[in-house]
């Protein structure tokens, strides 16, 4: 790839007429997000006409038609799908489970299987046992384990103020959870909610097995009910009564759905920017990535709006599958290595529909010196973080095809997000309309920050 130049660095070599015109048009994006946005009726047309939209699913299909149509819609210069591959899991009936103390009475639980898990084919049965860690699991015996249902109740940090790194530090209870039950002898496992509440909302979730391991079921109990089991494996024991019917089934042909506006001056030269359209089958998928979709297709539409002629073509991709494979992504970064695209830069936003905070930069010291250089066109938006830090799982995959391509991540406020992510709470009626309408006319001013000056 070609050296990553910019018209200024460190000092930020802008004339006084250069930055009015800048400052006066970010000004516009902002009046245009606010006032005349379209994003919140978009995500509310995402959420309630389509709903939940796992790969795979006949709701997914819709997704990729709904979006197509908008993009359509909104006049853009090329719109277009691009097939992918993308694996199919389905839930199936309701979840059920209910936990019984040694002379108790029952109780039942609030449960979600985890995306990927096996089913239980019928009623499964056992003792239930409590880890308050994964390495305490690890370090146990099979004696210990063998024949029983893990509990494993290890819970978010509460203490991290990024909750980014509260969910990263656990996140491996939920993804191996099953892979260390079972090479223990577990019959499943069941694990406390990855949020930060203690509620009544299970949180589902990807999770991973092991060909050399034996499969067996994995849920997720919610925040509250996994307080409660606690409590009562601390005075007696007691058996887990579950049933699930989820299944796998062969991959299934899907969507990315892509929009551009063609760059005048080179328009193989790509900035690329996004978010995934599909959820889990829980909730409506509002925050993750709901918002992230819609972020991106609003902020395309405002620079079209604005009448913005891009040096290089900006390609808003709506990617399938990033939940539980990452197919969209993978298949996208090979596809335009292919057609001997140039990827000059990527980002994406996919930490919910929250106030703004700013942007972090997966790259090089000299990309990351550029995005600081940028902070001062968003004091005034109140924007603070810029920084090094993760892009996002979508544009990740342009990493191993684009040798030294800067990833930029869209970052809001943190505090709320893990209060919905992959529960039946991430639905449109938790996303503030103004804090989305920023999000929009943030990423659009980065965009049209990043297309002056790469």
């Amino acid at each position: 790839m070609r050296h990553f130049l910019f018209t200024f660095l460190l000092t930020s070599f802008f004339s006084r007429g250069q930055q009015t015109s800048d400052s006066l048009f970010i000004r516009s994006v902002y009046n245009e997000a606010l006032s005349h946005g379209m994003s919140y009726e978009d995500l509310r047309s995402l959420c309630k006409d389509v709903g939940a939209r796992l790969s795979g699913s006949a709701e997914a299909e819709m997704a990729v038609e709904w979006s197509f149509q908008k993009m359509k819609e909104y006049g853009f210069d090329k719109v277009y799908k691009q097939e992918i591959m993308v694996p199919h899991w389905e839930r199936g009936t309701t979840e059920a489970a209910w936990i019984t103390p040694d002379k108790g009475k029952m109780m039942k639980l609030n449960i979600l299987a985890l995306g990927g898990s096996i089913g239980t084919d019928g009623l499964l049965k056992g003792e239930i046992i409590e880890f308050s860690h994964l390495d305490e699991l690890k370090k146990a015996k099979k004696s210990q384990v063998e024949g029983k249902i893990v509990f494993l109740n290890q819970p978010m940090n509460e203490q991290e103020i990024n909750t980014f790194k509260a969910y990263g530090g656990c996140y491996a209870i939920r993804g191996f959870g099953a892979v260390e039950a079972a090479k223990l002898g577990a019959k499943a496992v069941l694990i406390r909610s990855l949020g930060l509440p203690v509620d009544d909302h299970p949180h589902t979730g990807s999770m991973h097995y092991e060909d050399s391991v034996p499969r067996i079921p994995a849920a997720a109990v919610s925040t509250e009910d996994a307080e409660m089991i606690s409590e009562i494996l601390a005075m007696k024991k007691a058996n887990l009564s579950l049933e699930m019917d989820c299944r796998n089934y062969e991959d299934a042909p899907s969507f990315n759905v892509i929009a551009e506006l063609t760059g005048t001056e080179d328009s193989n030269e790509i900035i690329t920017f996004g978010g995934h359209l599909d959820s889990w089958d829980t909730g409506e998928g509002a925050h993750d990535d709901g918002a992230g979709v819609i972020h991106c297709l609003e902020a395309l539409r405002i620079l079209k709006t604005l009448g913005y002629k891009p040096k290089h073509t900006l390609r808003v991709v709506f990617f399938m599958n990033e939940e539980n494979g990452n197919m969209g992504g993978k298949t996208y970064a090979k596809w335009s290595k292919e057609k001997g695209e140039l990827q000059i830069a990527a980002l994406e936003s996919d930490r919910g529909g929250f106030s703004p905070r700013g942007f972090q930069c997966d790259g090089t010291e000299e990309q990351i010196k550029f995005l600081e250089s940028l902070a001062y066109h968003f004091k005034d938006y109140e924007l603070h973080i810029f920084e090094k830090g993760y892009g996002g799982v979508d544009i990740g995959p342009l990493k191993s095809e684009f040798d030294g391509i800067p990833l930029f991540g869209f970052a809001p406020d943190s505090q709320r997000y893990f209060d919905f992510h992959h529960a039946p709470s991430d639905i449109f009626e938790n996303v503030n309309k103004r804090e989305l309408e920023l999000g929009a006319a943030a990423i659009a001013s980065m965009i049209y920050l990043l297309d002056k000056n790469l």
